[in-house]
């Protein structure tokens, strides 16, 4: 009787990635052609579109059409950003092991053979940390000063310079299917959940083909969802300064007030010190509400709890293959 093979899913989710759909097919299918270790798998790609703008649904459904039996589709509704979309795939994979990796070749295929050699050691999760980027300088840097503070300040031990990109065992996916959360942070949950990972160093190339689609806004927006979601910080500082502020200020007060009776003529109270104090505690109030407000919109994503993705079509999955 032959052994029952495994089967790893890879899970590529992809935004404006004509140019590379094809080239990460062919990269991967080469990984599993030529690597020993990976032969004894079956594998398939699950590619998840976040509503592209270009052809990249036109290139994957042809690669479904010539490969039915190692490709499958999932095309989202609409745009459903950035942390959403992969999560929601890597629900929706059968395989034994799940994989997830970006479409542009930022993460390298060559290093599935090295994830499932972790796996093969005992680890439930294999993942890979960057050592250098392509990146700007300073923005690399910046993205390190963040995850130090993250590390330093959560209840949870993060790890630096992760993304996603890594294997998952189908158990710890099958916990991600049980925490039915709307507004899910991959990094965080991998520390958090306390399974046994193992970390591979890799250097992140540029991109192979394309514009990425991240900028400002969508990389402060996972720099938020991580903070809000993992750090008390922000909440503690604002109470420990404000108090701080709050006395001083009564102090400042009480001593501008007995100045004043013992030298009441010759004390000119005068406005500026009062305009400095107003406009000083004024611009501290407006940040901490704006903080106040990341955390009570990550409770209130949370509270509202709409789906995670809106599928309009899904391809090569059999009619019953669908977990929400």
């Amino acid at each position: 009787m032959d052994e029952i093979r495994k089967k790893i899913t890879i899970v590529v989710p992809c935004y404006n990635e004509e140019e590379n759909a094809v080239p990460l097919y062919d990269a991967v299918s080469e990984q599993f052609a030529e690597k020993e270790i990976l032969q004894k798998y079956d594998w398939e790609i699950l590619y998840i579109d976040n509503d592209s703008k270009d052809d990249t649904r036109t290139v994957i459904r042809g690669l479904c059409s010539s490969h039915k039996d190692h490709v499958k589709a999932i095309f989202n509704a609409k745009n459903f950003g950035q942390f959403n979309s992969p999560y929601y795939a890597m629900l929706q994979a059968q395989g034994d092991i799940v994989m997830l990796m970006a479409c542009d070749f930022q993460d390298p295929p060559e290093l599935i053979e090295k994830f499932v050699k972790g796996y093969e050691e005992g680890f439930k999760i294999v993942i890979g940390v960057k050592e250098h980027s392509t990146d700007a300088k300073l923005l690399f840097a910046f993205k390190r000063l963040y995850y130090r503070m993250i590390k330093k300040y959560s209840d949870v031990e993060q790890i630096e310079h992760f993304t996603g990109f890594g294997l998952y065992d189908k158990k710890f996916i099958d916990v991600l299917r049980d925490l039915d959360d709307p507004t899910p942070f991959l990094r965080g949950l991998v520390a958090e959940l306390g399974f046994k990972h193992k970390e591979i160093p890799y250097g992140q190339p540029k991109r192979r083909a394309g514009k990425t689609s991240n900028n400002f806004y969508s990389l402060y927006d996972a720099a938020m969802l991580g903070f809000t979601s993992y750090t008390k910080i922000g909440l503690r500082i604002a109470t420990f300064f404000g108090g701080t502020c709050a006395g001083l200020s009564l102090i400042v007060a009480f001593i501008y007030l007995i100045m004043k009776l013992i030298w009441w003529d010759r004390f000119p109270a005068g406005t500026a010190p009062i305009l400095i104090g107003m406009l000083f505690l004024g611009s501290l109030q407006i940040f901490f509400i704006g903080l106040l407000g990341e955390y009570i919109l990550s409770i209130n994503q949370r509270v509202m709890k709409r789906p995670l993705v809106v599928e309009e079509e899904r391809i090569n999955f059999p009619e019953e293959e669908k977990d929400d």
